[in-house]
């Protein structure tokens, strides 16, 4: 994964405008005509230092952002690089308007930190948060340290966005870091737990299990759904990945009411 970058932990400034499109940015479906919801305006804030953790990411998403702003009621993807690098991710759901937000070798507490740019300005109906593996493997963070910046990071949304759902995907199993395995399905029973525990009409959690899934037969990682760095979802990984959530997260829209792109137009 992309080496996390140093910088003092500090408050920043939060503030940026833009004016580039980006891999990443707004990604409706391949024929989907823009969804009948009200476009919020690109916050007018500066850019994040360039010190900061992840300057240039999210500096580049403001820029997406300025030249064209997600709608809102869309289904926000964030976290680390399994998210940036799921490039067919407006082919694998054209039924919804979806925004990429991923960057790579983020923590969940990145997402939490630049929440005010990149989660809360879009006023997305569902969230699905794809990060931890980085916690896990910074041998910096136990796995009840990774679960507490996973409530920390519901906290930030749910003080501004209340209403909106929060579906976390499953650490995944990988070659490269097979020997954390325990302190990944730690990680992943204590999130699962108390999202179960927390799902209700007024904390929308919940807790996608891929990992089971994803591993091979005889209860190895999956080494044909990885790239040669055998951390990173291949093609055939993403579409299998995909396949297992997909479903579950287009119900949880549907509750949501996240509109769908595929809904016949009136006439």
């Amino acid at each position: 994964m992309t080496k996390r970058k140093a910088a003092p932990h500090r408050l920043f400034a939060f503030a940026f405008a833009a004016s580039v499109v980006i891999a990443g940015g707004v990604t409706l479906g391949p024929d989907a005509v823009r969804p009948a919801m009200a476009a919020p305006v690109a916050p007018a804030l500066a850019p994040v230092p360039g010190n900061a953790p992840f300057a240039s990411e999210i500096n580049a998403f403001a820029k997406a952002d300025q030249k064209q702003m997600p709608p809102t009621g869309a289904v926000l993807f964030i976290g680390s690089s399994s998210i940036r690098l799921w490039d067919t991710l407006a082919k694998d759901f054209p039924e919804i308007p979806v925004i990429n937000r991923g960057f790579g070798g983020s923590f969940i507490q990145d997402s939490t930190r630049y929440a005010d740019r990149i989660v809360i300005p879009y006023k997305p109906k569902t969230i699905v948060l794809g990060a931890g593996t980085n916690d896990v493997a910074s041998n910096s963070k136990t796995p009840q340290q990774v679960f507490q910046d996973y409530k920390d990071f519901v906290a930030k949304v749910h003080e501004a966005l209340p209403d909106t759902r929060i579906i976390y995907l499953s650490i995944n199993p990988t070659v490269a870091r097979w020997k954390l395995e325990s302190e990944i399905l730690e990680t992943n029973h204590l999130i699962e737990d108390y999202a179960i525990k927390n799902n209700s009409k007024t904390l929308k959690l919940n807790f996608i299990n891929a990992h089971p899934q994803l591993l091979t037969p005889d209860g190895q990682p999956p080494p044909k759904l990885l790239r040669s760095d055998g951390l990173h979802f291949n093609a055939d990984g993403y579409q299998v990945w995909t396949s297992i959530v997909k479903p579950r997260i287009l119900a949880l829209a549907a509750l949501d009411g996240v509109e769908r792109l595929d809904a016949p137009k009136a006439k």
